[in-house]
This record gives structure tokens, sequence and C-alpha cells, in this order.
């Protein structure tokens, strides 16, 4: 059985915030550790039925970044939803609002231009 490991080294300053965010993967194309301004990571519990979630940014990140980044989150999740289940409603409503929120922040970007 093939075997794939993830690894995230988290720097934190002063203040237990995010400094560095560093991660490596073993199937990945590049070797050793890179460097990213966001995790998020999600897991299922499966003992008490919940999400367990582990969201992290550095300070380098901007608003505008961290918003894309999530609407790209929640775009994959509606390919992933789709593709495990074959549940297009759901995939349909979730790019629909990615679909909205990319509109938003254009908007938003424009007039802050």
């Amino acid at each position: 059985m093939k075997k794939s490991d993830i690894k995230f080294q988290v720097e934190l300053d002063e203040n237990n915030l995010p400094k560095n965010i560093l991660w490596d993967a073993s199937d990945k194309e590049a070797e050793g550790m890179e460097s990213t301004k966001s995790i998020s990571v999600n897991v299922w519990d499966n003992l008490n039925h919940s999400t367990l979630r582990i969201d992290l940014w550095t300070e380098e990140m901007s608003v505008v970044e961290m918003k894309r980044f999530y609407i790209d989150i929640i775009g994959g999740m509606a390919q992933t939803i789709l593709n495990s289940t074959g549940d297009e409603f759901m995939a349909e409503e979730m790019k629909d609002l990615c679909d909205r929120m990319v509109r938003h922040v254009n908007e938003e970007n424009s007039k802050n231009a």
C-alpha cells in the first residue's frame, strides 16, 4: 500500500501568532520545505461526527489574498462533492456562491483602486 506524508511547520512570534508557515509532502514535485502564507486543514472526527478545523495565516497574507484563498477552497469543495457523491445540486450551489463572492471581491477591489 502506498503512503503519503504531509508535514506543516509553523513558526510562532512572541504572541503565538504564525510568523512563518512551511509545508512539505512526499508526493509533491519539488523537494524540501516550501513557504506559504496560509493553510486550512479540515478533519472529520468519526467519534463526535463533527469537523475539526485548523486555519492559520501569516501577517504577510493580505485580506484580498485571504478572500481569494477561501473562494478557491469552496470551489474545490464543490468539485469534490460532485466527484464523490454525484450531487449536482450541492456542487452548483457552491459554484454559484463562489461566482457571487468573486464578483463581490472584484467590485470591492475596483472601489478601493
